[in-house]
């Protein structure tokens, strides 16, 4: 039986995480699903240009286990570049460090620490709020965990 799958750390929950080919159906597309650790893996080394080993350390998992992960995440990438399918973000054994939220009214998008909730866009007052890491699942457990931490 293999070993439980340990958390892994991810910077703050995806602004988009459904994306597909212009012109065609949905439902007419094979769905690849890349889950959140493996979007966190793409944002550490191909957006902030972060070494295997740095991103891994964010990640709070060893490097032969991170570059695993990018691997998968590429290929899967790949599919959808290439073979057209759709692409949803969603799934994994993860905890937010941050938080973004979108506000309702305004639009504005800000981001925030994850044991911080925050009831009033700072833009417009608004309480029309979206809180992203809710959205996935996620926000007490994530907390919960910040706090318990030694290593942060």
């Amino acid at each position: 039986m293999p070993r439980p799958q340990k958390d892994r750390l991810v910077g703050h929950p995806p602004l988009f995480t459904d994306f597909k080919p212009v012109g065609i159906r949905r439902k007419a597309l094979e769905t690849i699903i890349l889950s959140l650790d493996e979007y966190e893996a793409i944002r550490l080394t191909d957006h902030l240009n972060l070494e295997h080993s740095q991103a891994a350390e964010k990640m709070e998992i060893s490097r032969p286990t991170f570059t695993r992960l990018i691997e998968q995440a590429r290929f899967k990438i790949a599919q959808f570049l290439i073979e057209g399918r759709h692409l949803t973000i969603e799934g994994g054994n993860i905890h937010f460090r941050g938080n973004i939220y979108k506000c309702g009214n305004c639009g504005n998008i800000f981001k925030s620490e994850i044991d911080k909730i925050i009831g009033k866009c700072p833009k417009c007052g608004s309480e029309n709020i979206t809180d992203l890491a809710s959205e996935f699942g996620h926000g007490n457990c994530c907390r919960e965990r910040g706090e318990n931490s030694t290593n942060e």
